[in-house]
């Protein structure tokens, strides 16, 4: 068997096997929203006819206190039967298995969403609390390091010391500011599987890698985190109608009381350009695409994301 994977109460629609329930995208959103549409479409490519394929996609955003999924739909071709359902961390999966010989496997996932800052703040917890019993008791997975975002004792205490005195809400920030300081972001400088001292050590990385990074530290310095996967609108400033070539993107949550998310690579708050599909201790529990295929090596495969601000 071989591995594929692929970077990576709303009303919402979702397609499975050919068959869309679409809802209408309702009135314009307030001035602190976008409503964007995103095209995340996967292909792969194998030296020969595949026999079976089993797949996972992770295509659909969530809805929230800060984004609402309006609609959203899961193209598979060739054509199969699949479900959706939740994870355990919370994200929509749409899963799928193909048992006719194909070639080529395309997965697109087209979605509108109208996403902003968070509506409201939370009060902040303490360090007495975080330390506390029932914190680390409710919160035991996102402290635990990953084999992706374990960080070793002496780059711990270097960020220690640097962070100093600070409360939980403010070495969260601290933490996230420091990174982006200390990486610098470099496309195809990495891969899935490099993990968090590898890229620190190197100096560079990708968002995934970033994010890896920042969540293995907050860990250490004793906040709960999580990585989270999504979108980002590359344009602060972007024309209402005009598509342009977006990324899957990774940022950071931490608690403190509440959630705040961050996004480190490019050092500022999540808001109104960010999309969120789902989140987890690291890249492993929530990749766009993941499978498994019976049959001829593959050829590799391409990705692109295609986003529009519509209002």
């Amino acid at each position: 068997m071989n591995q594929t994977q692929g970077q990576g109460p709303g009303v919402q629609s979702q397609t499975l096997g050919g068959q869309t329930q679409v809802q209408r995208s309702g009135p314009r959103p307030p001035g602190d929203r976008w409503r964007l549409q995103v095209v995340h479409r996967t292909r792969f490519r194998y030296g020969g006819p595949v026999r079976s394929s089993y797949n996972e996609a992770r295509l659909t955003p969530e809805n929230s206190s800060r984004q609402t999924t309006l609609r959203s739909r899961v193209e598979i071709e060739p054509a199969a039967t699949a479900f959706a359902y939740r994870d355990y961390w919370g994200a929509t999966v749409t899963a799928f298995d193909l048992h006719t010989p194909h070639t080529e496997l395309v997965v697109t996932g087209t979605s509108i969403v109208e996403a902003g800052p968070e509506p409201a703040e939370h009060e902040h917890a303490g360090w007495a609390e975080l330390r506390g019993r029932k914190v680390r008791d409710r919160f035991g997975e996102l402290l635990a390091p990953t084999a992706l975002t374990a960080v070793d004792d002496d780059v711990a205490a270097e960020v220690r010391s640097a962070v100093g005195d600070r409360d939980p809400h403010e070495t969260g920030a601290a933490v996230c500011r420091l990174v982006r300081e200390r990486m610098a972001y470099l496309s195809g400088s990495t891969n899935v599987k490099t993990n968090a001292m590898q890229a620190w050590h190197s100096g560079q990385g990708v968002c995934q890698d970033i994010s890896h990074v920042t969540v293995g530290l907050l860990r250490t310095l004793g906040l709960p985190a999580r990585y989270v996967s999504g979108y980002l609108h590359p344009k602060r400033e972007a024309g209402v109608g005009q598509t342009v070539t977006g990324e899957s993107h990774a940022w950071v949550e931490w608690w403190d009381g509440g959630w705040c998310a961050f996004d480190p690579t490019n050092a500022t708050e999540v808001a109104h350009r960010h999309v969120t599909l789902g989140r987890g201790r690291d890249y492993g529990d929530v990749p766009p695409f993941k499978g498994i295929f019976s049959g001829p090596g593959s050829e590799g495969h391409a990705v692109t994301v295609e986003v529009t601000r519509l209002a």
